[in-house]
């Protein structure tokens, strides 16, 4: 029996406006609040602000969220820092998209292993804090993280659409479930970015690239996802990359979900 994960959205999307367009075309915070509350990100900010409006998103909002993967082979990631690293990338892009610079961080392997909120005043060293706080590290199960996203996306009450920074370094116990969630979820105004930690050729990605890739309208109504690989240093891969592989498939979501009424 396939179970239908999203209790929410049985029925297609509701006549309900999702997105606020800003009055302006500005950045969500601003370049003075940023430097203010947190200078170490201002070149993050400034990074995903170019790359925002390469792809024409200026003054675009979301809720952005990161999902960060707790498998055992997931451990030398958090102790080199390439964890902590997407973090405050992900708090770099929150500032241009989110007005209150808050970035909701949900660990997952076999269960959900916890959850935090990421801000401007409070981001250095906390995923590695958090981390060790959560203890074992289990298997890797995507589609209790991506519920566990559309729960508090629901539970938020937001009005804009969510932006799922959603990092994993292999493919996910239940494949299954995985891809049913993602088709399920295409009714609502989320999108998942998914993004590899490891060797780009490893064939543990090839359901990230199906994932990817899977047939509108056959299997979703939208594509609601997109994919790349970081590399096995993640670090190394420039800020101004990732922020153009981060920006470029929701673009084009955002474009599609509006005409199909899933974004307002």
């Amino acid at each position: 029996m396939v179970i239908d994960y999203i209790k929410r959205a049985a029925a297609p999307a509701p006549a309900i406006s999702y997105i606020k367009r800003a009055a302006a075309s500005t950045p969500a915070i601003s370049l003075v609040k940023v430097q203010a509350s947190a200078p170490r990100l201002v070149d993050l900010y400034k990074s995903a602000q170019v790359s925002l409006e390469k792809a024409g998103m200026v003054g675009q909002r979301a809720a952005v969220y990161l999902v960060l993967d707790r498998s055992g082979s997931m451990r030398r990631y958090y102790k080199d820092g390439s964890v902590q690293h997407l973090a405050e990338q992900a708090l770099g892009l929150a500032a241009n998209l989110d007005d209150d610079g808050i970035v909701p961080v949900i660990f997952f392997s076999t269960e959900i292993d916890g959850v935090a909120d990421l801000g401007l005043t409070d981001y250095e060293g906390r995923i590695g804090a958090l981390h060790a706080g959560f203890g074992h590290m289990g298997r890797t199960n995507y589609h209790l993280a991506m519920q566990a996203v559309i729960d508090h996306y629901a539970e938020s009450g937001a009005t804009d659409p969510a932006f799922v920074i959603f990092q994993t370094d292999g493919s996910p116990s239940s494949r299954t479930a995985a891809e049913h969630v993602l088709c399920t979820a295409a009714r609502l105004p989320i999108f998942w970015q998914f993004v590899a930690f490891g060797d780009p050729n490893d064939h543990q990605f090839d359901f990230l690239r199906k994932l990817d890739e899977l047939p509108v309208p056959a299997k979703r109504v939208v594509d609601n996802a997109g994919f790349f690989p970081a590399g096995d240093d993640p670090r190394a891969l420039s800020n101004a990359d990732l922020y153009q592989r981060l920006t470029q498939e929701f673009a084009s979501w955002v474009t599609s979900a509006t005409a199909a009424g899933i974004v307002r």
